[in-house]
């Protein structure tokens, strides 16, 4: 997923000298990374996750295309997906997908409107939620984010989530359980 909005080595925005524990977490990086060079406001991206050492072994042509390595072996490769159809609700479309026995995992980008802690003791009483929709977007402490969630089949999970108001690549936010309603729906797909 390089090109020429790729940050460059020992930028600020250059992820790929961060720690990163697990491949599946170097995956959710990239992917975050990739989608920040495409700017904010955008659709939700589903993305496929390969076995990158199956990749070459199966496909040499296309791994090279992607510009695989010996030392991209064991990683994951993301694959970008079609386009999400507009106006289908996520929960709907998640419940469409079925993986081919080559995909490891998937990893899906969404933005949404988060509110800090404590928020919840304002939140009005029996609202619908188109009401409640617009008391998030309308509250002067919403953060506006970018949510990378992946998986993998055996249920390994981690999100990296990136604030709007912190657009850096050092400030993206990892872990398994930051949005667990997100990664389950994600795990769904392999069931």
């Amino acid at each position: 997923m390089s090109d020429a909005t790729t940050p460059q080595p020992d930028s600020p925005d250059d992820v790929s000298t961060l720690p990163a524990a697990t491949p599946l977490t170097r995956a959710a990086l990239e992917i975050d990374e990739y989608a920040a060079t495409l700017g904010w406001d955008l659709p939700a991206r589903l993305f496929a996750l390969v076995d990158s050492a199956a990749l070459r072994k199966a496909d040499p042509r296309v791994a090279k295309q992607l510009g695989l390595t010996d030392e991209d072996a064991a990683g994951l490769t993301p694959v970008e997906q079609d386009e999400i159809p507009a106006g289908t609700p996520l929960d709907k479309f998640l419940g469409t997908i079925a993986w081919p026995d080559a995909v490891a995992g998937c990893a899906l980008v969404v933005e949404r409107l988060m509110l800090p802690p404590g928020a919840e003791q304002s939140r009005p009483r029996n609202a619908s939620d188109a009401q409640l929709a617009e008391w998030v977007a309308n509250h002067p402490k919403r953060e506006e984010v970018r949510i990378t969630a992946a998986v993998l089949r055996d249920g390994k999970k981690e999100i990296a989530l990136r604030l709007r108001s912190k657009d850096t690549a050092r400030e993206v936010l990892t872990g398994p359980d930051l949005v667990p309603g997100l990664t389950e729906a994600l795990l769904a797909t392999f069931a």
